[in-house]
């Protein structure tokens, strides 16, 4: 699982569209649509209930959705962390 993934997983999740989430992410919907259908892949689970439009998420997608966006703000708070140490050590 790649944090791409997962932050598309989630655009997806949280707009209740693929289309609104490429739009949200400034990305093709093909692209948002392959992602979440790799990373359904690679889980072997299915993440949406799908029709013509996204329905709402199985149980593993409820359990991905609140997990995936605890790691990605983990992930968001180290780059972050990183980005100063590289500043600080710019300084000296």
């Amino acid at each position: 699982m790649e944090l791409e993934q997962l932050r598309i997983f989630v655009a997806v999740a949280e707009s209740g569209s693929f289309t609104k989430a490429a739009k949200k992410l400034y990305i093709s919907h093909s692209t948002t649509s392959r992602a979440v259908t790799a990373l359904e892949t690679e889980l072997s689970l299915r993440l949406f209930d799908r029709g013509n439009k996204v329905t709402g998420l199985t149980a593993a997608g409820e359990l991905l959705l609140k997990e995936g966006r605890e790691l990605l703000s983990k992930a968001e708070e180290l780059e972050k962390k990183l980005e100063n140490l590289k500043l600080e050590g710019q300084k000296k």
